[in-house]
């Protein structure tokens, strides 16, 4: 489960990054949720994963930067920027390099916190996020006087908040992102699935020219690589809606199966005309226990949670169907 959660959290974050200032709302938001979940699971955040965690953090504050009536924080005076500014600081801590990049962005984010309050008309909230915003360092200073200034001026459209701008802002997290999304080009959903194949002891290689070596006729192996198959599938067609054709792409790069695609739900023909099997009175058992625990429809993750013999979610479908008629 911890691979899993792990390579889960890669995938969200790199999504959001794929999707962060371009204007995809509903596609951000769907990101946004997902990665929220995965974190908000976490009881404590691995070491590992810290970045990562800052960073989804980062881009979801970011990204309702302008949205006063948004609240992450429990202190409702602090702002999506003002909350996003903290991340920021947390991501510094993480480096070391960059620095000059690391300067400009924490510099346009306090500037933006100040210009988004004076654009709404909140100047008293402008000038006291400002004394939130600054200690008393000497770096600081000249910085925060200017923004003092403004502030007593009233006027959002001065030319040091339109030169540090909130698309500037958004431009710079880009590029800040930009060697990010060139880390995870060899799509994250092949490097979760090898990870995935490797804490299962499935012998994972490289996906150039290699397949695993692991024997149909194993019925401990096959369950094993269903249920691998089947967490593919649901992570990527069901929850995170993926092509289910790149995904099964993916699998079979990956493991070199062809006699499994029949797990998913339109995958080969060839399962339909395999010899029946008779459902054991623990089979269902286990499929009125998982349509207690999932609801009736949920086949995939019935399948994966319930102890079924080489059975595929549109058996477990049909059976359904079966003892509903029966009684």
């Amino acid at each position: 489960e911890a691979v899993a959660a792990d390579w889960m959290l890669e995938f969200a974050c790199s999504c959001l990054c794929r999707h962060f200032g371009e204007g995809c709302a509903a596609q951000l938001r769907r990101w946004r949720d997902v990665a929220l979940a995965l974190i908000n699971g976490l009881s404590e955040i691995p070491t590992h994963q810290k970045k990562t965690v800052y960073l989804c953090q980062l881009l979801i504050r970011i990204a309702e930067g302008k949205n006063l009536e948004c609240h992450f924080e429990k202190d409702q005076r602090i702002s999506p920027l003002e909350s996003a500014l903290s991340f920021w600081t947390l991501l510094e801590r993480e480096e070391i390099k960059r620095e000059k990049l690391h300067e400009d962005i924490h510099c346009l984010i306090q500037i933006q916190i100040v210009a988004v309050y004076m654009e709404s008309g909140y100047f008293k909230e402008a000038a006291e996020v400002l004394e939130r915003l600054f200690t008393d360092s000497e770096s600081d200073k000249p910085l925060r006087m200017k923004l003092a200034t403004i502030i007593k001026s009233k006027d959002p459209y001065v030319p040091l908040l339109q030169n540090f701008s909130y698309n500037l802002l958004i431009s710079k997290i880009k590029s800040y992102i930009e060697p990010f999304m060139k880390e995870n080009e060899s799509n994250v959903l092949i490097q979760a699935a090898t990870k995935q194949v490797e804490s299962k002891g499935l012998g994972a290689i490289a996906l150039q020219n290699k397949t695993v070596n692991v024997y149909e006729n194993n019925e401990s192996n096959l369950k094993t690589k269903q249920r691998f198959v089947l967490s593919i599938m649901l992570l990527g067609h069901c929850c995170l809606n993926v092509d289910s054709s790149l995904v099964w792409m993916y699998i079979n790069c990956l493991l070199g199966l062809h006699s499994l695609q029949n797990v998913e739900e339109h995958g080969d023909a060839s399962a339909c005309g395999r010899r029946r099997q008779r459902w054991t009175y623990k089979e269902d058992l286990a499929l009125k226990s998982g349509v207690r625990e999932f609801g009736v429809g949920n086949w995939a993750k019935i399948l994966v949670h319930g102890d079924f013999n080489n059975r595929t979610s549109v058996m477990l479908k049909d059976r359904w169907r079966t003892l509903c008629r029966i009684g």
